[in-house]
């Protein structure tokens, strides 16, 4: 992200214009400010399409680990409190007047000093976007290649030479051209159907789930071929499950590394601040993703127990025909998703390579700087492609921090409410949940990656 350092206000409502030189006005050039055209409904596709991503496919997986209750609760307490910090994000958009903070670590600097809150802030923001797109190439190879798995039946001999590498590879190119879209509003009909995407893969899980475990229930009127409960039979197994389950759960609630850059691209003035529009937008936006979550949530795991997959549309079979639509979405889906979490890191490669390095901004530097940043991401997703304990690992590891206790600080110490208050008390029953996550969770999502690692060959 751009530091601070290079900030100079030109005193109008775009906020704060970064200058390397006179004649360069570099915020007119990076990705997250080059447009301030943004609607409050841009707001609600964009986090849908931050949020409801991969992540919501693993949450039947998660409640197989915690059982109904214990389930069911996570998911509403994760709900609330990331609803609350994102709240405090929003606000603190504009926090001091006449300025507007456009990228996280900004942010953080402002909270606590130039060097010191860069360095909190821009590691944990990178490693969740950059953990995002690996996973969302994990996430497009495996369902595109489920399509190909139920289209090709029949032809068993060539469904054995097609490898999820391939797909991978397929991904990855996509990418190198979707990455070439000049900045963050230009990439607004990419992540409208991206969301249009993740909300009808969504509501498929849900309906085919419920028509599954009704169809099972009319064949098995016993009904003891669906098992509830927890998937472990050990003390160790169930602790480690809990734990690799927390992580899942905070993966899916990762759209906070990207609100403020999300907010920098509304217009905002003193007589009409963006953070109007942008809350109007969260709050659309999160209505959708309780629907999302906890219809997916509940009916994956009522249709197939302790058996779901780590991935719920895995687990469908039938029909057919809708399965492979789902499994479609999902890749049309995360196409439009990675850039979303690709933007901010776009703008921070090309911020340093103008300030630090001198490259002159234009069409080369973007496309060698993006396209070496796809590649990588392709790469690792190919090398390490285990849904279930990335988004573990992941989400415990960065994503707990960003979205449910970093904000939440950063409030305590700007806004400073008084001892007791609510403001007070709920930013630190955040924090407490967000810790118990970052420290738990990587230990249950490393584990799980282990243990599928012991049956894996690379490039397979």
């Amino acid at each position: 992200m751009c530091n601070s350092e290079y900030h100079e206000s030109d005193g109008n409502d775009s906020g704060e214009t970064v200058r390397t030189n006179p004649s360069i006005d570099l915020n007119s050039w990076l990705p997250v400010t080059a447009s301030r055209k943004a609607k409050w409904w841009y707001s609600t596709f964009h986090n849908v399409t931050a949020m409801v991503g991969a992540g919501v496919l693993g949450l039947p997986f998660a409640m197989s680990q915690l059982g109904w209750v214990p389930g069911i609760t996570t998911l509403i307490v994760s709900w609330l409190v990331t609803l609350y910090s994102l709240w405090q994000l929003v606000e603190l958009h504009e926090f001091v007047p006449g300025r507007r903070f456009d990228r996280y670590p900004e942010l953080g600097q402002h909270a606590f000093g130039k060097n010191l809150g860069y360095w909190i802030v821009m590691p944990q923001q990178l490693m969740v976007q950059v953990a995002s797109d690996i996973v969302y190439v994990v996430t497009g190879a495996k369902s595109l290649k489920k399509c190909a798995d139920l289209l090709l039946l029949s032809h068993e001999k060539l469904l054995n030479q097609l490898r999820q590498t391939y797909f991978s590879i397929f991904f990855g190119f996509l990418q190198l051209i979707l990455s070439q879209t000049p900045n963050f509003n230009s990439l607004k009909l990419v992540s409208l159907l991206a969301a249009v995407m993740s909300f009808s893969y969504s509501m498929v899980a849900c309906v085919a789930s419920i028509w599954r475990g009704i169809n099972i229930r009319q064949h098995n009127q016993n009904n003891d071929i669906i098992k509830y409960g927890v998937r472990s039979h050990t003390i160790a197994g169930i602790v480690f499950d809990v734990f690799t389950s927390l992580g899942t759960i905070a993966f899916a609630f990762a759209g906070h590394s990207v609100a403020l850059e999300i907010q920098a691209t509304i217009p905002s003035s003193a007589e009409k601040p963006s953070k109007k529009p942008m809350w109007r937008g969260v709050m659309v936006a999160y209505a959708i993703v309780a629907l999302c979550y906890f219809s997916v949530a509940t009916s994956g795991y009522w249709a197939f127990g302790v058996d779901v997959e780590d991935d719920v549309l895995v687990s469908l079979e039938r029909p057919r025909w809708l399965v492979v639509t789902a499994n479609f979405m999902v890749f049309l889906h995360v196409l439009g998703g990675y850039q979303v979490f690709a933007m901010p890191v776009f703008d921070m490669i090309e911020c340093y390579l103008v300030q630090k390095k001198q490259f002159t901004p234009g069409l080369s530097l973007r496309l060698i700087a993006r396209s070496a940043y796809v590649v990588l991401t392709a790469f690792v997703g190919i090398c390490i492609p285990f849904f279930g304990g990335l988004l573990a690992f992941f989400g415990g590891l960065a994503f707990a921090s960003t979205s449910y206790f970093l904000p939440c600080i950063i409030w305590l110490v700007l806004d400073q409410p008084k001892r007791w208050s609510f403001h007070w008390v709920a930013s630190w029953i955040s924090i407490i949940v967000g810790v118990l996550i970052t420290i738990l969770a990587p230990i249950g999502g490393a584990r799980s990656i282990i243990l599928s690692a012991k049956t894996y060959k690379f490039f397979s």
